[in-house]
């Protein structure tokens, strides 16, 4: 089976900020769009290079490999490489400044996807194009609202609720917290034994973070600069009570399971995924606090400006095919992006018979009520999460992260 991997990647290890500083200030220059009318197909059919900067490959291969094989006279041939995202404005900028960009398609989060608009690096897709790609029109309300973040620069081609959940084992925590104070109150009882990752290398910990300011009823949960006060003086108190800081996801769940931790942060994905690769035991469970807001997550496709027009027309192509109900059904994987579709409709028993069993054996009851009866949220915007992240390690956890 597959190696754990960061459900969200989900912003992963990168963030837009550190995108951006890793690539110097953003260019004056605007990279030149391809010139001329992008034909319904290629002429010729095109050797397709897709770039995945956000795990998204373990989603989507089945659906690209499934339309290359359906649709030869369109792509001849798609290859495909990853690379962690801070690697990617790099990478974009030295094929767009040689003119050569071999790169037809790239596969972000939010992070790249962010990066790249503000630096000008992504065609515009929309409304140019939307007379081929029906199926937008078909998005389940959430994954509408991470569209627009977007900017008509990409499209959504998974979604997911994300968290921030919680994650404990029964036998150590019979009575698990129901709500903020008691997950305080049971870190103070049982110092080192509540646990998150450091958020700007943690889709949870990211999640917590930008999740407490609803729980805990602050005055602007999107502007961490100025309306988070309850989540700071939360976190503070909350770091009394926590020995170390992992710097990654994967970690907390190796504590969870060999006792080092009792109650860690989590999402769907994480819950689902590590369960069934044997990583944590699969009798963990699962709560939401009080007042609990998701914050959605999502995965786009973006073409890199100075990408040919019969690599765009195939593009549009590939991603109306991704964007059907039989192909979204293949977002369910084994529960790395729980649920996973972007499109309505698409049931878990449309997904493939292996994604039927991991989710059968290691999905959860409660998550059809807890994603239908609990508000969904966008996540911050690129500039306020590097405020965030810089704050958290500036005055929470910066010196206890173990590297």
């Amino acid at each position: 089976m597959r190696k754990t991997r960061r459900p969200i990647s989900l912003i992963a290890a990168a963030l837009a900020g550190a995108l951006l500083a890793s690539c110097g200030a953003p260019d004056t220059g605007d990279p030149a769009d391809s010139s001329g009318p992008v034909p319904e197909k290629p002429e010729n059919p095109v050797t397709l290079n897709i770039l995945d900067v956000a795990g998204n490959l373990q989603l989507t291969q089945g659906m690209i490999d499934e339309f290359v094989e359906q649709n030869p006279d369109v792509i001849e041939r798609v290859t495909y490489s990853k690379a962690p995202a801070p690697d990617l404005i790099g990478k974009i900028k030295s094929q767009q400044g040689a003119g050569r960009v071999d790169i037809g398609l790239v596969l972000t989060g939010v992070d790249g996807l962010a990066a790249g608009l503000e630096q000008g690096l992504w065609e515009q897709l929309l409304p140019k194009h939307a007379d081929r790609l029906p199926g937008m029109n078909d998005y389940l309300e959430p994954a509408a609202q991470m569209q627009e973040l977007a900017d008509d620069h990409g499209v959504t081609v998974t979604y997911y609720p994300s968290g921030p959940l919680i994650e404990y084992m029964p036998s150590r925590v019979p009575n698990p917290p129901k709500n903020a104070q008691e997950l305080l109150d049971y870190a103070e009882a049982n110092p080192g034994k509540v646990e998150y990752a450091r958020p700007s290398n943690s889709g949870p910990g990211r999640t917590f973070l930008m999740g407490l300011p609803y729980i805990l009823g602050d005055s602007d949960p999107k502007d961490p600069e100025n309306g988070w006060d309850k989540t700071w003086d939360y976190l503070g108190e909350l770091d009394k009570h926590i020995n170390r800081y992992p710097s990654g996801t994967t970690q907390t769940m190796t504590d969870l399971a060999n006792g080092t931790a009792d109650i860690i942060v989590t999402t769907t994905g994480w819950d689902i995924n590590p369960r069934a690769l044997g990583t944590v035991p699969a009798e963990a469970q699962v709560g939401a606090l009080d007042g609990f807001h998701w914050v959605t997550d999502a995965h786009y496709a973006v073409v890199p400006k100075g990408a040919t027009a019969d690599q765009q027309a195939a593009v549009l192509q590939l991603i109306q095919f991704m964007l059907t109900k039989e192909q979204q059904a293949k977002a369910y994987d084994e529960g790395y992006f729980y649920p996973g579709p972007a499109i309505k409709d698409v049931e878990l028993s449309m997904a493939p018979q292996s994604s039927q069993d991991v989710i059968n054996q290691f999905g959860r009851d409660s998550y059809d009520s807890l994603i239908a009866d609990n508000p969904k949220e966008t996540p911050i915007d690129a500039k306020a999460m590097v405020a965030a992240f810089d704050r958290w390690d500036r005055e929470i956890g910066g010196g206890k992260v173990d590297e």
